[in-house]
């Protein structure tokens, strides 16, 4: 699985006009699974990003969790994670199918949550619009294959 996390402030996420996930203080991430993932990767990705220390602690440093500070996830499906560029068209051929896809995003949703994460998602498949304030900015892009 692919996914990027980032540090924000507050997101949301918005299908034809109305608000379908929002956070506060937390963890935007942008998830996709990939041909051939299974749960392992799923497990492995939300174990992961549970433990990310990448919020400040008291002397400024990126020490602390998404956990430790109380904050919570918003979780968006972006198959264009899967992007392959050896053209000028990305193709998408390497990630999972959507049926696959989806399940995965919601287990992975899931095991978050078994981490004691508060969670926000957006709608699998859908037109979202995605806002967010990106504090850092901090960003990170993770792949359970690498």
């Amino acid at each position: 699985m692919r996914a990027v996390v980032q540090r924000v402030m507050r997101a949301k996420v918005t299908v034809e006009g109305a608000i379908v996930g929002e956070i506060g203080e937390g963890l935007m991430i942008l998830v996709c699974a990939m041909q051939g993932d299974a749960e392992a990767q799923a497990d492995q990705l939300a174990a992961k990003i549970a433990k990310l220390r990448i919020f400040k602690d008291e002397a400024g440093k990126m020490n602390r969790s998404v956990r430790d500070i109380g904050g919570a996830c918003l979780v968006v499906s972006q198959f264009t994670l899967a992007a392959d560029l050896r053209g000028n068209r990305p193709g998408f051929s390497t990630a999972a199918s959507p049926d696959e896809g989806k399940r995965l995003y919601e287990y992975f949703t899931a095991r978050l949550q078994a981490e004691g994460l508060a969670t926000a998602n957006g709608i699998f498949g859908a037109d979202m619009d995605v806002e967010l304030v990106n504090q850092g900015p901090v960003t990170i892009w993770m792949d359970t294959a690498v």
